[in-house]
């Protein structure tokens, strides 16, 4: 069982055995500057008294413990000390309000909660009071207040109750990878969110079918966790790494991400195209205010390094001598001082997924050398569906289909998916399980999509569709991902469903136009001054113009309404996953979109 791992109850032991003493998971906590580290051994002994604490207040098999918190090294022990118990994990994201606690709490009967700061404490405590499954609350930080509150404990006295048997719970061989691991309470658009049921097995098999793809992961790595562990994407790319041995470098505060990037420097890091956009925005920002002369140089110095990049070395082709030698040297002058400004210059690659990415912005930054993975997924399939190769990917698809998934197109062009990492279902809901599978026993995706030559390709996301009133169907996120290519907007939401055109609610990015503006003279007073001026909104006009090039004519914007709030998760406009709450943004701009539409104004 050396290397074998058939249940991941068994990774902390396995990772203990072959490392030892060597760090495999380094953390700041709260308050610190300095990174610190824990050691695989290290690791699974806290698992295990944790696991032992647990089993000795009533934890055990089937039951289920949400963990509710920002990242950080305790979210991950109480994962595989669940694990132990051969109990489930149910995730929770950290900004979950406490009307979306309650639900998960309610729906998977939840035991234990574990806490990461007050408001997540506050939250917990309130529905403990209205949810008996809850037994018991951890708080994993001696600062949060739970003074009085008897279903509370602070995590590292509850991990000393276990410290005295460091034996794991069970024999290796009672493990059974049918057991459930995770049930991953999908945000949704719309309604409530669904519990996806994924056992030990899908995610042995997803780890499988990845490490046959990236074959160029090592224990010599080192992977900056960034997103949500909440999320499968980043909790399934946390398991390869711990997997492969690969040291996982936790950064707790989104916010922080830009700092941690510089001290870390990463060879992989996982991301959604949001991030990797600003990145792109923020250097073509620069380029904008360089002299002509310099933006001349830049934009030549990119096309030599998208030729050298992409059209030679990512197609598998020798680049001649005077392109290598120009390439080098640009590169050395140019694009490796950008790439160490980010701290991305240790790049093996970077895994980029959750939702659309511009083909523009991809062969942007690959030019520049900054390797990014992209591919497709979903919580039902264990994350990866699909994801570029080292080379010869093909831009515009979301990369090769992995060994082991079996994908079809069903009607509407609809990805159907089968195979060891698509999900059983949706937990306590045979309603939705009926509606989410096809008879044969496909998992439906609700996108759209082709194959060519085993590459995939999206081509829209079938429950976002609209019907204009002429009877034609427009793909939002297609319109909105070109947009998002611009500087100048931060935000970009379509709007069109039984309406004779399209429309926009665009959120500019207000630094970029503040410099435009103070370049063209435009009032710059406040935010209002600048959506509000008519110059500023024919400036806009042209901007969508140029992007909207080759699109039909029926897709094309033909009005928008700047907007001087964005959306966000507090205001109720975003899902956890940042996805857009359609219905909800419609209904709360109402006013605004039906002037759109007057035919008067």
């Amino acid at each position: 069982m050396k290397d074998k791992i058939i249940h991941y109850a068994l990774l902390p032991k396995v990772l203990s055995d072959k490392n030892g003493d060597r760090p495999i998971l380094w953390f700041k906590a709260v308050k610190d500057s300095e990174w610190k580290p824990l050691s695989s051994s290290g690791f699974y002994s806290k698992v295990t008294r944790l696991a032992h604490a647990l089993k000795s207040r009533g934890m055990g098999e089937n039951s289920r413990a949400a963990v509710y918190s920002q990242n950080c090294p305790e979210a991950l022990i109480a994962d595989f000390a669940n694990f132990q118990l051969k109990a489930t994990t149910v995730p929770v994201y950290a900004t979950s309000s406490r009307e979306q606690l309650k639900f998960i709490v309610d729906d998977a009967q939840v035991k234990v909660v574990y806490v990461g700061d007050q408001t997540q404490a506050d939250n917990a405590i309130a529905v403990s009071e209205s949810s008996p499954s809850v037994e018991l609350i951890v708080a994993l930080d001696r600062g949060i207040d739970i003074e009085g509150v008897d279903k509370a404990i602070y995590y590292d006295d509850l991990e000393a109750e276990g410290a005295a048997d460091s034996s794991q719970i069970y024999p290796d061989d009672s493990y059974s990878a049918d057991d459930v691991a995770t049930i991953m309470y999908t945000s949704g658009t719309t309604g409530n969110p669904k519990g996806v049921v994924l056992t030990h097995a899908n995610y042995l098999e997803a780890m499988k079918r990845n490490q046959d793809r990236l074959v160029s992961i090592s224990r010599d790595d080192r992977s900056l966790m960034f997103l949500p562990i909440t999320h499968v994407f980043e909790r399934a790319w946390c398991y390869l790494c711990l997997t492969k041995s690969v040291p996982l470098y936790i950064n707790y505060n989104p916010k922080d991400i830009l700092v941690s990037l510089k001290e870390v420097r990463p060879t992989l890091m996982c991301a959604v195209p949001r991030f990797w956009e600003k990145v792109y925005l923020g250097i073509l920002r620069k380029i904008n205010m360089m002299s002509p002369l310099k933006k001349g140089f830049s934009t030549w110095a990119l096309a030599v390094a998208r030729q050298y990049n992409i059209d030679y070395i990512d197609n598998g082709r020798e680049p001649n001598w005077w392109l290598t030698l120009r390439y080098k040297i640009l590169d050395f002058v140019v694009f490796k001082k950008i790439r160490e400004t980010l701290g991305v210059e240790n790049g093996n690659f970077f895994p980029v997924a959750g939702s659309s990415l511009s083909d523009q912005i991809l062969l942007f930054l690959r030019g520049m050398g900054i390797p990014l993975m992209y591919g497709y997924g979903l919580t039902e399939s264990t994350a990866t569906v699909a994801c570029f190769d080292y080379n010869n990917y093909r831009i515009g698809s979301v990369g090769k289909v992995l060994d082991g998934i079996d994908v079809k197109i069903g009607e509407d062009d609809e990805i159907l998916l089968k195979g060891g990492t698509i999900t059983k279902g949706y937990f306590n809901n045979p309603e939705a399980n009926k509606a989410a599978f096809t008879e044969d026993g496909y998992f439906r995706t609700g996108d759209a999509g082709r194959i060519e030559d085993g590459h995939l390709y999206l081509t829209e996301r079938i429950k976002d569709l609209f019907k204009t009133s002429n009877g034609k169907y427009v793909a939002p996120q297609q319109i909105e991902m070109r947009l998002a290519a611009s500087p100048f907007i931060e935000q970009v939401m379509v709007v069109g469903d039984n309406r004779n055109y399209v429309t926009a609610l665009i959120v500019p990015d207000f630094e970029a136009l503040k410099e435009k503006a103070k370049e063209e003279g435009w009032d710059v007073s406040s935010k209002e001054a600048m959506v509000g001026n008519p110059v500023v909104y024919k400036f806009y006009e042209a901007e969508i113009e140029r992007l909207q090039e080759g699109m039909a004519p029926f897709e094309h914007i033909k009005k928008f309404t700047l907007i001087k709030k964005g959306f966000t998760l507090e205001g109720g406009e975003l899902t956890n996953t940042l996805k857009f709450r359609r219905l909800f943004i419609t209904q709360k701009y109402a006013a605004l979109i039906e002037r759109m539409y007057d035919k008067n104004k």
